[in-house]
């Protein structure tokens, strides 16, 4: 058994070229091998949301704290809130954060595969956040 202790594991910014706006980052856990899950609680303020992106075995998302967006390519953008939970399939390209006043927080879920969780591409331009076609 491995205890991290409150306060333990530090916050962290992720890299600016996965996200736009202000995100942090808490890790729960990145299990050693053979185990594959990894988490975290990600907040976003407002107008914050990840870039494109896909999990080569599908994500969980718990939305834990406001409000805020999700979409798949092609589909429409839906609203997200404190206690929905989200579940995207393997290889489904989609983006998630903030509303555009509000801020969100969610606790991620998903696995790696052969080392590799996410796959990250290219930003939701102002466009595709406020509605346009994605």
């Amino acid at each position: 058994m491995d205890i991290h202790r409150c306060g333990t594991i530090k916050s962290r910014r992720p890299p600016s070229d996965w996200f736009t706006g202000d995100v942090w980052q808490e890790p729960i856990i990145e299990a050693p091998g053979p185990a594959r899950v990894r988490s975290a609680v990600v907040r976003f303020d407002p107008g914050a949301r990840t870039n494109w992106h896909t999990h080569p075995l599908g994500q969980t998302l718990y939305v834990i704290a406001g409000s805020g967006l999700a979409q798949t390519l092609g589909g429409p953008i839906q609203e997200i809130r404190a206690g929905d939970v989200v579940w995207i399939p393997p290889g489904e390209k989609h983006w998630h954060g903030a509303g555009p006043s509000t801020a969100m927080t969610h606790v991620a879920i998903h696995e790696a595969l052969d080392g590799k969780h996410v796959d990250w591409m290219e930003p939701v331009t102002d466009a595709q956040y406020g509605g346009a076609a994605g």
